[in-house]
């Protein structure tokens, strides 16, 4: 069974690009969002196997999403997406406990790579 992912960006573009690659391939898309309050209420809303969060939004962004998120469930699968390479985020990033961090541009074969493996690290947890 395919995890049920929540895509969270706000380029609504690239949120229906990756929605439908991703279902092409398999994946369940539960639900979308455009920036990070939206994540934290689509998560506690749909309990996603997985949410696929952009760090750089306006307003509410991807480490409001994150920090929400792990408030609510200190387990949950988050994917942080983003083309800011510089180490301050990426500390922030592992300081928040972000599941995987995605670096654009990235391949669609690394994005369904980095779901699996957060799929099959949760379920190694829950054994």
């Amino acid at each position: 069974m395919q995890p049920n992912l929540l895509i969270v960006d706000d380029d609504l573009d690239t949120v229906e690009i990756f929605k439908e690659f991703l279902e092409i391939k398999g994946f369940n898309v539960i639900g979308t969002g455009k920036n990070g309050k939206e994540a934290v209420e689509k998560y506690q809303e749909l309990k996603p196997s997985v949410v696929l969060l952009d760090v750089m939004m306006p307003e509410y962004d991807g480490f409001y999403g994150l920090q929400g998120i792990r408030k609510v469930d200190p387990n949950a699968n988050v994917i942080m997406v983003t083309a800011d390479k510089t180490t301050i985020t990426e500390e922030r990033l592992r300081e928040l406990n972000a599941s995987d961090i995605l670096y654009k541009p990235y391949e669609i074969d690394d994005v369904i790579s980095a779901i699996n493996k957060a799929v099959i690290g949760s379920l190694k947890i829950s054994c």
